[in-house]
């Protein structure tokens, strides 16, 4: 299996506890290179902390986590900054700091990890906003642009060491739904046009059906993936009942006793 085939992400019988309760239980899958993937599920079902072990911020009880062949658990030093240097990340809040500009937020991956020059720098940083379509907001705090564009700077900061991979957080939440829809097409359009991987955690139907080539569906009760397949196909599933009511939103109804 050559490199363009192979997947880039495999997640091989992953358990993970939070105090002593079990929150993923063997879950296994794998991220094809160049996909957009999703993990989809209800409120507290481990999406979020699946992506966390996935780039490196939990180990899990047991399993392994290979990012491009290499695992992620057991790596240390050097081996695991090179893995690291792989992958960008965006969380649900944004994550910028609010004493520094756009600019200065996404030139710090800069600063720490290159030998590049303060104009050197710069220069990539506002290329990196301009792809986000922040051109000319490079001066501007945090505090002075709309929610969906602090999730655009989060974006670019994101990308500015050119990782392979990119992990969302909840890229839709807390914004309106034509800013929600705006956010949807730049991710179509950087997953296309730098042919990167994507992998992102949402419950925002909507959004799967805009960005998403494939999807995993956790479920809190079995702790486990229930479901994969496209959007179109997980929609039109009717063998699981969990998954049938997610997509059409129907909620659970009691037996009489």
């Amino acid at each position: 299996m050559d490199a363009e085939t192979k997947p880039i992400i495999r997640v091989e019988n992953l358990t993970a506890t939070y105090d002593d309760t079990v929150i993923l239980d063997d879950v296994s899958f794998e991220v094809n290179r160049g996909e957009v993937l999703v993990i989809l599920g209800g409120s507290g079902c481990g999406k979020s902390t699946l992506l966390k072990h996935i780039i490196g911020l939990l180990e899990p009880d047991s399993g392994r986590i290979l990012i491009d062949g290499d695992d992620i658990v057991t790596a240390h030093g050097p081996k695991r900054d090179e893995i690291l240097a792989r992958i960008g990340v965006t969380f649900q809040t944004g994550a910028l700091f609010g004493s520094m500009t756009l600019l200065e937020n996404v030139r710090l991956g800069l600063e720490e990890f290159t030998n590049l020059s303060a104009d050197a720098a710069d220069l990539v940083a506002a290329m990196k906003l301009d792809l986000v379509g922040l051109r000319g907001y490079e001066n501007h705090m945090p505090a002075e642009l709309s929610g969906g564009m602090r999730k655009r700077a989060a974006i670019a900061r994101a990308l500015v060491l050119d990782p392979e991979i990119l992990f969302l957080d909840e890229p839709s939440a807390g914004l309106d739904p034509i800013t929600s829809a705006e956010l949807d097409q730049l991710i179509v359009n950087l997953a296309r046009g730098l042919k990167m991987t994507f992998v992102i955690v949402t419950h925002e139907l909507p959004s799967v059906f805009a960005v998403a080539d494939r999807v995993i569906m956790l479920e809190k009760q079995v702790k486990k993936i229930v479901a994969t397949g496209t959007p179109q196909e997980l929609s039109a599933n009717t063998d699981n009942q969990w998954v049938r009511r997610f997509f059409h939103r129907q909620a659970a109804t009691k037996e009489k006793s």
